[in-house]
């Protein structure tokens, strides 16, 4: 039997997430990400940031929201390690970037349901990790403006993309 706090995740699935901000083919859970690619991906959102001046913390997840790598650079805010590995466990959960539930809150009307979704985080810097078409894992950052997040983690989705 399904508690109540599931049954409205997966009731929020089959409504919200079938809607015109959500449409999207669903992306099946794979193997959990592999450390050398978090690492990788870490690696990646750091360079960006770094090239940028800005100073973040990098959680990258399994598709359980489990944690399998985190990194801060010097002088990033300590609240942002929470909020990055929030931002991951947003993302690999509900299986899209955390900005969906932004775009989706700016909306308003059906979009602040949103704000009853426990886990969900409505703030880009989550992204999945997909490979292969499967859902791996989740990267998480924090610690810059939400949208630098953003790029910052978009950068490590595209190291595990290619390999690098």
């Amino acid at each position: 039997m399904l508690s109540l706090a599931t049954r409205g995740i997966v009731f929020f699935a089959l409504t919200v997430g079938s809607s015109a901000l959500g449409a999207q083919a669903p992306i099946p859970y794979g193997a959990p990400v592999t450390l050398d690619a978090a690492k990788r991906a870490s690696a990646a959102a750091i360079a960006m940031a770094r090239e940028k001046n800005w100073t973040i913390a990098v959680a990258i997840v399994d598709p359980g929201g489990i944690l399998v790598y985190f990194e801060r650079m010097d002088a990033t805010q300590n609240g942002s390690a929470a909020v990055a590995i929030d931002k991951a466990r947003s993302a690999a959960l509900f299986k899209r970037p955390t900005k969906w539930f932004h775009d989706a809150l700016a909306a308003g009307g059906e979009g602040w349901r949103m704000l009853q979704l426990q886990g969900a985080v409505a703030i880009d810097g989550g992204i999945p990790l997909v490979v292969d078409g499967k859902i791996v894992g989740a990267i998480g950052v924090s610690g810059a403006s939400s949208s630098q997040d953003g790029q910052a983690a978009q950068a490590g989705v595209d190291a595990v993309s290619r390999g690098n």
